[in-house]
């Protein structure tokens, strides 16, 4: 999976990481820094992308 690729998020975490960002850019914090702090906090929470896929996932 490239860098910055997305796809493995469940739509849950991906609600999770918009909600999370907007909270920092009301902080005044930039776009991106925002984004990338948003998807730090629900890689943290969460171990990455949730999504089935490979041999033996469910």
């Amino acid at each position: 999976m490239p860098q910055g690729d997305k796809s493995k998020y469940t739509d849950k975490q991906k609600r999770q990481a918009e909600h999370i960002e907007e909270g920092y850019e009301k902080r005044g914090v930039d776009d991106k820094e925002a984004e990338a702090r948003a998807w730090a906090t629900v890689n943290k929470h969460d171990g990455g992308g949730k999504k089935a896929g490979g041999s033996g996932r469910k």
